[in-house]
């Protein structure tokens, strides 16, 4: 990364956290999505400050992408309640579900207690742009009440949804630091595709990642490239542009097609699960 304290806050960032803000009186508990690549990267300190003593549930998403998830299922546990999903597969719905239904209905019944009218107990997800929350709340809707983006911090504009009896969900955009305070935490975020591939300098950042996956997780690259492993980023980059054919004319590798290729495959779990944040 060029610069540890990139800054990258588009408008529709600033739009997003407002309108988390003006409906959190709305909901009930707040859905946390995290990586569970980077669970510790993905948070988002700014959110914590917003939601404060608003009841919570973790959630870490892709989880079928991640390693040790079961680790940091219990190390998140210590702070607050916390599932872990494949929102592609399905895998841990009916628990995250259940989990805040649970949550979230202590509150409603509570006010029931006082003399308000039953409702349904309201619920909101946030977190960090691609972090997976327009496929979880596809997946929970059982449709596709929203149109998945691929690109950082797409996401439309908030509406209400069903996702189980008793249980409604208020959908807003996803939010991002204005600010990354640390160099390791902007690579992890651009690795997973949270910062927008277009405002920084690919060529470090990809053998930043393949250094990172030979010394963690050496066992993704070979199965998948056949290579032997390396210690440096470009010299690992070089092999897998050979392996591959990004050749160009003249026999010189096509680093570009290169770069693109080893992201692909990374962001795709082609690599192998890891878990790239010390937890």
């Amino acid at each position: 990364m060029q610069n540890s304290t990139l800054q990258w806050f588009p408008g529709h960032m600033k739009k997003a956290q407002r309108i988390i803000q003006e409906n959190l009186s709305l909901v009930d508990l707040v859905i946390e999505l995290l990586d569970a690549r980077i669970p510790i990267s993905s948070q988002n300190l700014m959110l914590h400050e917003i939601i404060q003593d608003k009841l919570r549930l973790i959630v870490l998403g892709k989880s079928d992408l991640a390693a040790n998830v079961d680790v940091s299922l219990k190390k998140f546990r210590e702070i607050a309640p916390a599932v872990a999903v494949d929102a592609v597969k399905g895998t841990g719905i009916k628990n995250l579900i259940t989990q805040a239904k649970s949550i979230a209905q202590s509150k409603t019944h509570k006010l029931v207690k006082h003399g308000a009218k039953p409702r349904n107990a309201r619920v909101m997800i946030v977190g960090i742009p691609n972090v997976g929350k327009s496929s979880l709340i596809n997946k929970l809707a059982g449709m596709n009440h929203v149109k998945i983006e691929n690109k950082p911090g797409i996401t439309r504009a908030k509406q209400w949804i069903k996702i189980a009896d008793g249980l409604d969900l208020l959908d807003t955009p996803g939010i991002l630091y204005p600010k990354f305070d640390d160099a390791e935490v902007a690579l992890k975020l651009s690795w997973t595709y949270a910062i927008s591939d277009e405002i920084h300098d690919l060529e470090p950042t990809v053998c930043k990642l393949l250094e990172t996956l030979a010394s963690k997780f050496p066992a993704g690259l070979i199965e998948r490239y056949k290579i032997e492993i390396s210690t440096d980023g470009h010299e690992l980059l070089n092999k897998i542009g050979l392996k591959r054919g990004c050749i160009k004319k003249g026999g010189v590798i096509d680093t570009d097609k290169a770069l693109h290729l080893v992201l692909a495959d990374f962001r795709a779990g082609k690599l192998g699960r890891v878990i790239l944040d010390e937890i």
